[in-house]
C-alpha cells in the first residue's frame, strides 16, 4: 500500500502519462524506498530524451512534499546547478559534502572523509557516469578513490541511502573503460543489494529535436555494438541542428552571446590545443578584446585550489572576532559549508572577472590580481592573485618543470628563514606560489564540459577518418551532442558525415 501511494505522488508531480519504462522505474524506486535493508542502492540510467531528469525532478519534489529528507549532489559545480535547475532543490558538489579538510594543510591541501550526521536521508546523486575510482587524483581527497569514499560515507549514517543517476553513454572517467557507479556488479562488490533499471525510450516530443533524434542514434551504435563506420548526421526537417562553416563562425558566436548571453554558450573541441585557438579567435574576432585579460571574460581554473578559499575563511573568523563576535570553528565550518564559501576552487570551475585591479612579472612568470565572480556557486565573489602564463599554453596547466621552476624562485625569497620546516611553511603560505592557474572557457574539452549544459553549443570534431573510428570518439560525439538545451552547430562538418548529402 505504501508503495503504491508513493508511485501515486510521484506521479502526480510528474504531470505526464508515463511510459512503460518510466513506470517501471517508478516501480523500482518505491520498492528501494520502502525495502528495510539499510544497505539498499539503486541506479538510475536514462539516456537523453527519455524523461530521466523530469522524473528525478518529480521524485526530488514528492519526497520534500512528504518530508522525506533528500541531499542532491553532483560531481560538478557545473552539474550541481543544473540539477538544481531541474529539481528546484539546492544541490551541492560531492567533495563538499564529503570530505572535510585538515586542520594543517600541506602544499596540495588535504581533504578527509567526512563524518556523515544526516540520518533517514536519501542521497541523489546526477551526472554519477564522471564519478571515477581509479585514484588518478592521488591522495588529496580522502582515499583517492570517489566512489570507494562516496560508498563509504553514504552507508555509515543511520538509515540513509543512495540513489545514482547518470546515462552510460557519456565520458567514462579519464583511465577507465566504463563508468563504476552505473555498473551494478561494482556496486554488489561493496556489499550492498542492487535496484537498477534503465530508460532508452525516447519520447515523442524528444523525437522533434535533432538534437535529441541524432544522440540517440549515436548511442545506439554503442548499445548495439554497431561502430562500424562514422555516423552521419541528419540536419533535415530539424530546427535545433545546424552545420557550420567556419566562414560563419564569427557572426554566430556573436550571435550567441547577444541572445543567450556568454554563460550559456560553449565551443566543445577535442584537445586543449584546439580550445586555445578558439579562446583567442573568439576574444580576438568576436569579443573585439586586444588586452591580455578584460573585465567580462570567462575564465576556467585548470589546477585544483585550496590557498584562497582557506585564506578567505582564516580572514572571516577574524574579523568576526574583531567585531565581537564570537565565531567558533564549528560556525566557521557551517560557513564554509554554505553556498558563500566554496571549500576549495576545483579544476573545471568556471569564473567571471569583475574587475583587473593590478598585473606584475616576478619570478619569471606572469601574475594579475583579479576580483572573480563563480556562477556556479551562487555568484559567489574572490579576490585573488592570478597566473596568466597558463591563459594561452597548450598544456592542460603549469608544466611540472614550470611548477618547480615556480617553487624554487619562490623558495629564493624565504632563504633567510633558517629552519627547512619554516621555510616551507611560509612559501606554502605565498600567494604567488599559489596563484590560481586559469584558461578563458569560451572553448573547452568534452571532460571539461561533461556534466555542464549550455543553450548553444558548438561542436568542433577536428578532421576524422575511419581509422580514428573507437567506441572512445563515440561517446566523445554523444556527450558533446548532448550538452546542447536549444541549438547545435556542427562547426566544419565533413559532408561524408551528413545523412542529407548527396553521395
Amino acid at each position: 500500500m505504501i508503495i503504491d501511494e508513493l508511485k501515486y505522488k510521484i506521479l502526480q508531480q510528474f504531470g505526464y502519462s508515463p511510459t512503460p519504462e518510466q513506470a517501471h522505474a517508478l516501480d523500482v524506486f518505491a520498492q528501494f524506498m520502502t525495502d528495510p535493508n539499510p544497505h539498499s542502492v539503486m541506479i538510475l540510467r536514462g539516456s537523453a530524451g527519455t524523461g530521466k531528469t523530469s522524473l528525478s525532478g518529480a521524485i526530488v519534489r514528492t519526497l520534500k512534499a512528504i518530508r522525506q529528507k533528500v541531499m542532491l549532489l553532483a560531481p560538478t559545480g557545473r552539474a550541481a546547478k543544473v540539477f538544481s535547475l531541474s529539481s528546484g532543490v539546492p544541490a551541492y558538489t560531492i567533495h563538499r559534502r564529503i570530505y572535510r579538510e585538515k586542520a594543517f594543510a600541506g602544499v596540495d591541501g588535504q581533504f578527509n572523509l567526512n563524518d556523515n550526521l544526516y540520518t533517514d536521508t536519501l542521497f541523489m546523486v546526477d551526472e554519477a557516469s564522471m564519478i571515477a575510482n581509479m585514484g588518478l587524483g592521488g591522495t588529496t581527497f580522502g582515499s583517492g578513490c570517489l566512489l570507494d569514499d562516496l560508498i563509504q560515507f553514504v552507508y555509515q549514517g543511520h538509515n540513509d541511502r543512495l540513489l545514482l543517476i547518470g546515462d552510460k553513454a557519456q565520458l567514462p572517467p579519464v583511465g577507465e573503460e566504463e563508468s563504476p557507479a552505473l555498473h551494478a556488479a561494482v556496486l554488489e562488490g561493496y556489499g550492498l543489494k542492487v535496484y537498477e533499471c534503465d530508460l532508452n525510450e525516447v519520447l515523442r516530443q524528444s523525437q522533434q529535436s535533432g538534437i535529441l533524434y541524432n544522440a540517440t542514434m549515436i548511442r545506439q551504435m554503442i548499445t548495439h555494438d554497431d561502430i562500424t563506420q562514422l555516423p552521419k548526421i541528419h540536419f533535415s526537417g530539424f530546427s535545433d541542428i545546424k552545420e557550420m562553416p567556419g566562414s560563419e563562425l564569427i557572426e554566430a558566436l556573436a550571435d550567441s552571446y547577444h541572445h543567450v548571453g556568454l554563460d550559456d554558450t560553449i565551443v566543445v573541441t577535442r584537445s586543449n590545443k584546439r580550445a586555445n585557438i578558439f579562446n583567442q579567435g573568439i576574444r580576438n574576432m568576436v569579443l573585439d578584446r586586444e588586452e591580455e585579460l578584460s573585465q567580462g571574460d570567462i575564465l576556467m581554473i585548470v589546477k585544483n585550489n585550496y590557498y584562497w578559499t582557506e585564506k578567505e575563511r582564516k580572514e572571516l573568523e577574524v574579523r568576526s572576532e574583531e567585531l565581537g563576535v564570537k565565531a567558533s570553528a564549528t560556525d566557521v565550518n557551517h560557513k564554509v559549508q554554505s553556498n558563500e564559501i566554496p571549500s576549495f576552487l576545483a579544476n573545471g570551475d568556471r569564473a567571471k572577472v569583475l574587475r583587473v585591479r593590478r598585473s606584475i612579472d616576478l619570478y619569471g612568470f606572469h601574475f594579475a590580481t583579479l576580483l572573480l565572480q563563480f556562477p556556479d556557486y551562487d555568484n559567489y565573489e574572490l579576490e585573488a592573485t592570478v597566473l596568466l602564463d597558463t591563459l594561452t599554453s597548450e598544456a592542460p596547466a603549469l608544466t611540472h618543470e614550470q611548477q618547480e621552476m615556480l617553487f624554487h624562485q619562490v623558495e629564493e625569497d624565504y632563504q633567510d628563514i633558517s629552519l627547512k620546516a619554516d621555510r616551507m611553511k611560509a612559501i606554502r603560505n605565498d600567494k604567488f606560489y599559489n596563484a590560481l592557474q586559469v584558461k578563458f572557457a569560451y572553448a573547452v574539452t568534452c571532460h571539461k564540459a561533461q556534466g555542464g549544459q549550455w543553450a548553444h553549443v558548438y561542436v568542433d570534431q577536428g578532421y576524422m577518418t575511419d581509422d580514428m573510428l573507437t567506441p572512445d570518439y563515440i561517446h566523445w560525439l554523444y556527450t558533446a551532442f548532448t550538452r546542447a538545451t536549444e541549438m547545435l552547430y556542427l562547426v566544419n562538418w565533413p559532408k561524408t558525415q551528413n545523412a542529407d548529402s548527396p553521395q
